[in-house]
């Protein structure tokens, strides 16, 4: 069974073609990261228009590295949200015209079920039951998954997410986009416990998230610097912040799989990719006696590997969709249960 999986839900044009599922025959995947640096984060209509000049010579990659031909697929996966919608009706476009014109089966993925499925390519052996933790730029989310077409969420963020507090906290420390991976690196070099920034919604047995006020507190921590006329070490910032955001993901983690009685811990979304969050979540399953379980680098970035999984495992419950299909930038994550 080859499954063709495309995925443009923000601003990397990728193709990829699994076998049976789980085994990567390719996964090409075009970023737009230095397009969007100059301005400081994603221009949407900048992100359309590179999606539809890009998507076929993907699709071309793609084909050539897998050594198979078009006629070869036997279904298309396609992410069709949350994203930019404009981004999200390239890969939906593409995908449907596939499927039509080569007569085979269109699956319409969920872009953060994809992330949770990233896991099973990097971890054969990984089964479920287990806790998730989704974390990205546009969400937060704990996730209990009980079967590969079964599973509930936990919680989520209320305000922002994990990944779109490291982006805008990058930006008031002047450091360039992608935000994430900038905090992570000068995080290294300062104090996590220089500034004593706020860890919101503790109480047990609640396993929301909210970094809205953390984002505040650092902005104003800033600002009252330059009011008083007093320097800053942004890396003490940085290592803060971050340790503060850590704290929270790792506590509500390890206490959601303790409440659900789970053995196993997996982490999926590009703040996946943070190695504070991998070396404290390593230590707290360790602790815990629990498995843990994390991508490799490339497929905690969007991918769409990941999403070909993901329809993979929705077919086996034919789960198709039809030529209505369309762009759902909202998309959430919720309960299914087959």
């Amino acid at each position: 069974m080859l499954t063709l999986g495309i995925e443009s839900s923000c601003d990397e044009t990728s193709i990829a073609i699994l076998e049976d599922g789980r085994k990567i025959l390719s996964n090409i995947i075009s970023t737009q990261i230095p397009i969007h640096q100059k301005f400081g984060g994603v221009v949407p209509e900048i992100a359309s228009r590179k999606h539809i000049i890009n998507i076929m010579p993907v699709l071309d990659e793609a084909l050539k590295k897998a050594q198979v031909q078009l006629s070869d697929i036997d279904q298309i996966a396609v992410a069709y949200g949350p994203g930019l919608v404009g981004a999200l009706l390239v890969g939906v476009s593409a995908a449907k015209a596939l499927a039509f014109s080569l007569g085979i089966p269109l699956l319409a993925v969920n872009h953060l079920e994809g992330h949770i499925f990233a896991n099973f390519l990097s971890h054969p052996e990984l089964q479920p039951p287990f806790i998730a933790l989704v974390v990205s730029g546009g969400h937060t989310a704990l996730v209990n998954m009980k079967d590969f077409n079964s599973f509930s969420l936990i919680g989520q963020t209320r305000d922002d997410a994990a990944g779109e507090a490291f982006d805008k906290v990058a930006r008031l420390l002047g450091l360039p986009y992608p935000g994430g991976p900038q905090i992570d690196k000068l995080a290294k070099t300062g104090n996590p416990s220089a500034i004593n920034f706020p860890h919101a919604l503790m109480d047990k047995q609640n396993y929301e998230f909210s970094f809205s006020g953390l984002k505040s507190a650092v902005i104003n921590y800033i600002h009252n610097a330059e009011q008083k006329k007093q320097s800053i070490n942004k890396a003490d910032v940085a290592a803060s912040f971050q340790q503060a955001v850590i704290d929270v993901l790792v506590y509500k983690t390890i206490a959601a799989a303790h409440a659900a009685h789970m053995k196993s811990i997996v982490l999926a979304g590009g703040v996946a990719a943070n190695s504070l969050l991998e070396q404290k979540l390593t230590a707290g399953c360790r602790e815990h006696d629990c498995k843990f379980y994390f991508p490799d680098k490339i497929l905690c970035t969007d991918n769409a590997a990941m999403i070909a999984c993901r329809g993979y495992y929705q077919s086996l419950h034919g789960k198709y969709a039809d030529m209505r299909l369309n762009a759902v930038p909202y998309l959430e994550l919720t309960d299914i249960n087959t």
